[in-house]
């Protein structure tokens, strides 16, 4: 399949975007009815309002909140090319808010158009689920360390995540990356408060494994913070032991 240069070009690159065929990919692109750019803050997709239709995001970054007594909770970060409420297509009405972490672009899909696809494009409809389910999957692992690894580990764990994420899609480099997360984000994702994860990004530096400045984020040893955070990027399906390879082209 020839490299597109659509508005889709960078959902599952580096997983499972193999799998189109140019067909395919062309009715992906159809897709995008509207594309929008929208500032920090912006809710996409706000919780109990009924969907009417999905985001794929096109740049930026964006986050999964959920309130809880008034505190902002995190529980999951997009990058671009993630389609960021697939899921509503289904679920009708989320359970948390969809939210931007900066500006962001957005292309919008109307859940009529994702009908089509179900009723007339099984492999795609599949290569659609595998993206859900892939969400489902980062959900799992930040669940399962959020209850193994201390403060540093987490947070060291998110951010080699969060470059790998951003390598599928050639937006992170052999040093690291640039974000819009602020500590006051680093600290609802990895469960802490604003204030300890200052002196948990101090002592993660100190080690000589992250500096976080001025939205960039340097790894001065990716290899040595992914052993120190008991980071194994398996579960985001790219190349490793859950690649799927061949076996999810149509034929």
């Amino acid at each position: 399949m020839s490299e597109p240069s659509g508005l889709t070009r960078l959902f599952l690159k580096g997983r499972l975007r193999h799998a189109l065929t140019d067909r395919e990919v062309e009715v992906l692109d159809s897709l995008i009815e509207r594309t929008e750019r929208v500032p920090d803050g912006h809710v996409v997709q706000a919780r109990a309002v009924e969907a009417t239709r999905s985001t794929l995001l096109l740049d930026g970054f964006i986050a999964r909140v959920i309130d809880d007594e008034g505190a902002r909770n995190i529980v999951g970060l997009q990058v671009p090319g993630d389609f960021v409420d697939l899921h509503a297509f289904a679920l009708k009405r989320l359970d948390h808010d969809v939210v931007t972490i900066g500006p962001a672009l957005l292309g919008y899909v109307s859940h009529s158009k994702l009908q089509d696809i179900v009723r007339n494009e099984p492999h795609l409809t599949r290569v659609l689920w595998f993206s859900t389910l892939l969400d489902a999957a980062i959900h799992r692992e930040w669940i399962l360390k959020l209850e193994q690894l201390k403060a540093e580990e987490r947070l060291g764990h998110i951010v080699c995540e969060l470059w790998h994420r951003l390598n599928f899609v050639d937006l992170a480099d052999t040093h690291g990356f640039n974000m819009p997360l602020l500590q006051t984000h680093l600290a609802n994702a990895c469960g802490t408060t604003a204030v300890h994860i200052n002196r948990v990004i101090k002592a993660v530096r100190e080690r000589g494994l992250l500096e976080i400045n001025r939205g960039r984020v340097t790894l001065p040893n990716r290899p040595e913070l992914e052993r120190f955070s008991r980071f194994n990027p398996d579960y985001l399906y790219g190349k490793g032991s859950l690649y799927l390879g061949d076996d999810f082209k149509d034929r």
